[in-house]
């Protein structure tokens, strides 16, 4: 069985909308695209060297809307993510097929069965980069094994969530984690069966 790791940027108030820049993703009017990009220029030896590890060759499952601005974008500049045009890219749309896009080794999914089977395949882990609203549905169905997140201190009081509607209660361990100067929290989380609750004290 192959893992579901979920990748994110986020702000302290769970904001993971267009992290990478101004016009990545500007519904609902969001206007804080590219919040994230500042901190890289603080970044120390030991996040390029985490970042490294979390870029390491793995399949991809991707919402229609990331899909698309991975395959505008990756394709000619895949010296910054070696490997990214090689791996198998496994797209969820209703709409979409392979006629449409240029990029190679897409597979389209349909339904939350269709990513359950893939699960059950023999492969590398599957990441999750962006793609919100598939990701809601992929907790809803506790189907996400790992997250690896980087959490900015920085609040923006609007936009998309990564905890959003659709979140199960799910226990979760901390795997590794590192702080950068800037104060940018990189911490890795694995599925560790159901929410505990006591008394404190008791």
């Amino acid at each position: 069985m192959r893992k579901i790791i979920v990748l994110s940027f986020i702000t302290l108030d769970g904001v993971m909308q267009a992290p990478g820049g101004p016009e990545e993703d500007t519904s609902s009017g969001f206007k804080y695209g590219g919040w994230c990009a500042p901190y890289f220029a603080g970044a120390d030896e030991a996040a390029g060297e985490f970042m490294a590890k979390q870029m390491k060759s793995a399949d991809l499952l991707l919402g229609r809307k990331t899909f698309d601005i991975f395959a505008a974008y990756w394709p000619e500049h895949s010296d910054m993510w070696p490997g990214i045009n090689d791996v198998t890219k496994y797209v969820m749309s209703k709409t979409m097929n392979k006629n449409k896009s240029d990029w190679k080794n897409i597979v389209f999914l349909k339904s939350v069965d269709d990513i359950k089977k893939l699960k059950n395949t023999e492969g590398t882990d599957i990441q999750v980069h962006g793609s919100g609203n598939m990701i809601q549905t992929l907790f809803k169905n506790d189907l996400v094994d790992e997250m690896w997140l980087k959490t900015f201190p920085i609040i923006l009081g609007q936009g998309k969530k990564l905890f959003d509607e659709g979140t199960i209660p799910a226990n979760f361990t901390l795997t590794d984690s590192l702080v950068t100067p800037n104060g940018v929290i990189f911490a890795n989380y694995k599925r560790a069966g159901k929410v505990k609750t006591g008394t404190i004290g008791a």
